[in-house]
């Protein structure tokens, strides 16, 4: 008898990375690592547990936040800015998890910041997408 309540979802071709991110659960983890003061009061497993949520879903922001630059023109400031936030993201992705507060707080960080970058190109993108009224 199977009882899994999970789906495992096949993507040969990334076509699930197009779908809208759910945003507000990472935003209130980003705030609560980032409310955090003093010393480690969680156990090592906890804080590697939290950095690796944090870090997937990095990624998946980062990969939204390419998306959305490619769509602006290269000499773009937004897209220029966006550049770099990703080099500096695969820099810092790039860094083995600690099980701690502090490595923890820069994972968040870096989701703050990548959210930042993403709402700054929709709204750079938005102008684009709104057609002239033919008048």
């Amino acid at each position: 008898m199977h009882t899994s309540s999970h789906t495992v979802l096949y993507d040969p071709d990334g076509l699930i990375a197009g779908l809208p991110l759910d945003r507000e659960p990472y935003e209130c983890l980003v705030k609560a690592v980032l409310a955090w003061t003093g010393e480690d009061t969680l156990a090592v497993r906890d804080y590697e547990q939290i950095g690796l949520q944090l870090t997937g879903h990095a990624r998946a922001v980062a990969s939204d936040v390419r998306r959305r630059a490619d769509q602006l023109p290269k000499s773009s400031g937004p897209r220029a800015l966006a550049d770099v936030v990703l080099r500096d993201t695969e820099g810092q992705l790039s860094t083995a998890i600690e099980g701690t507060v502090r490595c923890v707080q820069n994972r968040a960080r870096l989701v703050r910041a990548l959210y930042e970058r993403l709402d700054r190109l929709e709204a750079a993108l938005a102008p684009e997408r709104v057609a002239p009224s033919g008048g």
